[in-house]
């Protein structure tokens, strides 16, 4: 027979061995992470460090360690080029997030009906998705232009009146950056959007046909609140989307005409590797970088480490 000595010995083992088990995986699991945590240390945090440091040089083709202060930041806020690129990036993200959330819920919706060929409709929408935003570019480059594209069928069917050149027009070839990103990322929205409709209590449904409330008002006022995670992950991966906007822009227009498309990306590349201005390049990125943590940094705290009512 057991006495209770050894029963409490024997629970003692067990709980001891379970916590050297758990030990053991803690210890393994970090292992396993050691080589991801060196990348990330040396691929990122070091190079951003380096990238601020030498944007206070006075780097040119080489980097140096010639420190000017803000010299290379005073220089980059007079240059035309630099703000109209972050006009442009503030009016494309802003047209292409807002296009892509609403197109892309619109789809969703429409979907959601449980229509014939919906497999077909959502392969069909979700296509331009698989496309590079280079084959993008190159796609609308030949659809816009004037004596390849949608103008050349327009006068050929004789309605001369319509005009399609956007590309060629300083003032209108942003939007057709705006119309490029959209189709391309509208059918990754409508795919999370039908998601997360989906998971709506198809109760929630029936009690509201009901009460005898119109169907736009239950989208309004309660589908869309439910959908608030969703549309954060969608909007976080478009916003991604507008910090890559450079190869959308250089596939499309090059910038042009003149610089009426130029873009924050664009104008890195160019100083950083054409007109061998390291320095420069350099300021522009870490304006980027900071703009980004600025943004950010407020939906990361309120979504992560404030501090939730009791019961959520």
């Amino acid at each position: 027979m057991s006495t209770p000595q050894t029963a409490a010995g024997a629970l003692a083992a067990t709980v001891a061995g379970k916590a050297a088990t758990k030990k053991k995986r803690h210890l393994s699991a970090y292992i396993a992470l050691f080589p991801a945590f060196i990348i990330v240390l040396l691929a990122y945090v070091v190079t951003v460090v380096w990238n601020i440091w030498i944007s206070f040089t006075d780097s040119k083709v080489l980097p140096v360690n010639i420190f000017v202060g803000t010299k290379q930041y005073e220089r980059l806020f007079t240059t035309a080029r630099w703000l109209i690129s972050l006009q442009n990036v503030v009016v494309f993200g802003v047209l292409f997030i807002a296009g892509c959330l609403i197109l892309g819920f619109l789809l969703a919706v429409a979907l959601d009906q449980k229509v014939r060929f919906e497999n077909t409709f959502r392969t069909i929408f979700l296509y331009p998705f698989a496309m590079s935003f280079i084959v993008t570019g190159l796609v609308w480059q030949w659809i816009m232009n004037p004596t390849l594209g949608l103008q050349r069928v327009a006068d050929a069917v004789g309605f001369t009146w319509i005009r399609f050149d956007w590309i060629v027009q300083s003032d209108l070839a942003l939007y057709v950056i705006v119309l490029a990103g959209i189709w391309q990322s509208s059918g990754l929205v409508m795919a999370i959007m039908l998601a997360g409709l989906r998971g709506v209590d198809r109760e929630l449904w029936k009690a509201t046909r009901i009460d005898g409330i119109p169907t736009w008002r239950v989208y309004l006022h309660i589908v869309i609140p439910i959908l608030r995670p969703t549309i954060i992950t969608a909007s976080v991966l478009l916003a991604i989307a507008v910090v890559r906007v450079y190869e959308l822009v250089l596939a499309t227009t090059g910038g042009g005409p003149g610089i009426s498309t130029e873009v924050p990306g664009k104008f890195i590349m160019d100083y950083l590797f054409g007109r061998g201005n390291i320095g420069l390049a350099t300021s522009a990125s870490t304006v980027m970088f900071i703009t980004v943590v600025i943004l950010v940094t407020p939906w990361l705290y309120y979504e992560y480490f404030r501090e939730k009512p009791r019961g959520n």
